[in-house]
């Protein structure tokens, strides 16, 4: 599987917790660390200050055997933060203005044309600059675009965050971002039907932290799967980036899409019982990809 390339642009960062603890991540940083841990060898395409935290990225993806060519250096920025307080598990975020993941250049050459899957967030598109760098991508590489939708206060607009999803196959958000783009009083299946009509999706992903996920299919059809008991959640962060990550997993390897699904919350609900977003253990993702291929599921 190492030829296997999808293409993730976006932020990597440190979650910073109230005891001192940093924790390596950001969305697309996560999932690009999972699908290495399984296998894959994703292009990551990301920007990072010269500065101590910065040096720990590059050791980080260095001794993860992830490829460092698409990580810029920006001299003048800091690598990202986000200060992380978690409330009964849940967490909410205060994110640094002006990162060095704000500031993606348009310096990117070599990429894989036949990327199976485009994956990128939001958060980094709240600046111009890397915004168009993500556009000059999209003309590059002709994979489907997998985009996951994270509303971080105040770094978003609701027009423009509807405008990403207009060239998307898959869209992942959770409940709480469909009700604050979508605020018209409907159900939420309701909801989400008229979003993938709308904007001609193939898969609208809903996921709902401990409690599980909802997943809503072009043809109609609903999946809904709660995390595997027992589960003793540590917090939520990076659940959903988790559940994205084996999403892109099952689709690369072509699984049913129930399958996709039982897989995708299976891990993530193993995230759950973790602190932070990503894991250092390869026996974590090499007994998990172990499952994977052997589990047959029939999810209704």
């Amino acid at each position: 599987m190492t030829q296997i390339r999808p293409v993730i642009f976006g932020e990597v960062l440190f979650d910073c917790y109230p005891d001192g603890t940093e924790v390596l991540g950001g969305a697309p940083f996560n999932v690009a660390w999972h699908l290495q841990g399984f296998g894959l060898l994703p292009v990551f395409i990301s920007r990072i200050g010269e500065d101590r935290r910065g040096g720990m990225v590059v050791q980080a993806m260095s001794k993860w055997g992830m490829d460092t060519t698409f990580l810029q250096h920006d001299p003048d920025r800091p690598t990202g933060t986000v200060k992380v307080r978690l409330n009964n598990g849940e967490p909410t975020y205060k994110i640094s203005p002006d990162d060095a993941y704000d500031h993606i250049k348009d310096e990117i050459s070599g990429l894989p044309a036949d990327a199976p899957v485009l994956y990128h967030g939001s958060l980094a598109l709240r600046s111009q600059q890397s915004l168009d760098t993500l556009k000059k991508i999209k003309q590059q590489v002709n994979g489907d675009i997998f985009i996951d939708i994270n509303l971080r206060h105040p770094w978003w607009e609701r027009d423009f965050a509807l405008s990403l999803m207009e060239d998307a196959s898959w869209v992942k958000m959770n409940k709480e971002e469909i009700e604050i783009l979508f605020p018209l009083h409907k159900s939420i299946d309701q909801k989400a039907k008229d979003i993938i009509e709308y904007f001609n999706l193939k898969i609208l992903i809903l996921t709902k932290g401990s409690k599980g996920s909802t997943v809503y299919l072009k043809e109609g059809d609903k999946l809904s799967l709660l995390p595997s008991p027992p589960i003793m959640v540590v917090d939520t962060v990076g659940a959903g980036d988790a559940f994205s990550a084996v999403f892109i997993l099952g689709l690369i390897m072509g699984w049913p899409t129930q399958k996709i699904i039982h897989n995708a919350q299976e891990f993530a609900s193993a995230i759950i019982g973790k602190r932070g977003a990503i894991v250092s253990d390869r026996r974590f993702y090499t007994t998990f990809l172990s499952r994977f291929v052997i589990n047959k599921v029939g999810v209704k």
